[in-house]
């Protein structure tokens, strides 16, 4: 890209986000930065309905897609891209990452297609999803994580660090970063993405928090405490924990699940209240 180009797009994104919070307040869930102060919101997940979910899906990535979960799961060996019914949690279709790729996070492109990272692979797949099929594939430098699509120019990417890297949707090149900061402090480990408006929730990988980050100027605006999540942890390793956000925008909530969890909750986020 060149130097006019992105001169541009940092143009085009920037009057898209006040367009749209001068349309819709940002995001209800969120609260407003007002002179370079962000107010930052305690959330919890108060859980509306509880599905099953598949036990053997070490999930990566989730993402509702024309009301059904398109979700990818990760290992060597055994990762795939899927379509669940989420009700039922229902495999409808599944295809294996070829060469034994280690999948991670995806992302509906909003034209039919849908992109899934790989970890340390450099390459993203491009899937069609009905008949699921890889179309295409993304070269790209360091380590794949979470992925989420901002607006139809724009793709957020996470790497395991404090840094969303924002990236071409066309061709998935990268246009800048944002530094992910908690009160001035880096928040390091972002994994799985979901993007709702131009707020980015981040699950904070081997914890059960979520941080919703500004887009423009990377503050957290909100942090959700997940950790009442009634899950059944019998059977769960170390690594089994809190790794898939997939937003509902009829309704305004979440779908969380997590890796090998056999529970995939719809929740609405509220206020913690400090009463326990």
């Amino acid at each position: 890209m060149t130097r006019v180009d992105r001169r541009g797009w940092v143009i085009r994104f920037v009057v898209a986000a006040l367009v749209l919070a001068g349309a819709c307040g940002w995001n209800d869930q969120v609260s407003q930065t007002e002179l370079g102060q962000t107010e930052v919101r305690l959330l919890v997940p108060r859980v509306v309905a509880e599905h099953p979910h598949d036990p053997g899906a070490f999930t990566q990535g989730l993402e509702l897609v024309d009301g059904l979960l398109v979700e990818g799961t990760g290992l060597y060996g055994s990762s795939t891209l899927r379509v669940v019914d989420r009700t039922s949690g229902k495999v409808l279709r599944s295809q294996d990452l070829a060469d034994g790729r280690f999948g991670e996070g995806v992302t509906a492109l909003g034209d039919g297609r849908v992109v899934q990272l790989t970890w340390k692979a450099g390459r993203a797949v491009l899937w069609r999803l009905d008949p699921l099929v890889p179309v295409g594939t993304w070269d790209y430098d360091g380590e794949g994580w979470g992925v989420c699509r901002l607006n139809d120019d724009t793709l957020a990417t996470s790497d395991g660090s404090a840094t969303i890297t924002l990236r071409r949707s066309d061709d998935f090149s990268p246009m800048g970063s944002l530094r992910v900061t908690l009160d001035g402090q880096p928040v390091d480990r972002l994994n799985e993405l979901e993007c709702v408006g131009f707020t980015v929730w981040a699950n904070v990988w081997l914890t059960d928090r979520i941080v919703a980050v500004n887009a423009i100027d990377g503050q957290v605006t909100a942090v959700v405490d997940a950790s009442d999540l009634p899950v059944d942890r019998s059977s769960l390793g170390p690594d089994d924990v809190l790794n898939g956000i997939a937003h509902d925008p009829d309704t305004n909530h979440f779908l969380l699940t997590g890796k090998h969890w056999s529970s995939l909750f719809e929740v609405e986020l509220v206020e913690a209240t400090g009463d326990g």
